[in-house]
């Protein structure tokens, strides 16, 4: 993919951050003259990835959340989120419907279910006690308006 925009940012991982992640990704799009439903379907998909880190990543404690978008001519878009958290013991099993380790029964286990239905290809790597890379792929239907 040859890149005609990209960003790379860092904040905390803090839940309100969750929407600052969503709205920069929606905005950064723009220029690409995206489908409103595909730039909804985009942000949520970023939500998860970054609530992900968030609350297993980090478990509520202080951390950095690294976050980079690129996007081509063609609407092909890549969306990187990471943390330096706990890492995921077995990805697989991270990522089947309805798995979580929330022991207080608030999460669904459903956040890489949403992530692999709203993008066309998700690639998680993980290691425990060193963090998790969540590489997301999307082609959008765009009218590029440069």
């Amino acid at each position: 993919m040859k890149s005609v925009n990209r960003f790379r940012i860092s904040f905390e991982s803090r839940s309100e951050n969750e929407s600052f992640a969503r709205s920069l990704v929606g905005a950064f799009l723009l220029p690409l003259d995206p489908v409103v439903e595909e730039v909804t379907e985009v942000k949520t998909a970023v939500s998860e990835a970054v609530s992900n880190s968030v609350i297993h990543g980090y478990r509520g404690a202080e951390g950095k959340i690294y976050m980079e978008c690129e996007y081509s001519e063609d609407g092909r878009v890549r969306i990187v989120v990471r943390d330096e958290g706990v890492g995921i013991e077995n990805v697989e099993k991270a990522m089947e419907p309805l798995f979580t380790t929330n022991t207080d029964g608030e999460r669904s286990g459903m956040g890489f279910t949403v992530m692999e239905s709203f993008m066309d290809r998700i690639t998680v790597t993980s290691e425990p006690g060193r963090g998790t890379q969540v590489v997301m792929m999307k082609k959008l239907d765009v009218g590029y308006a440069q």
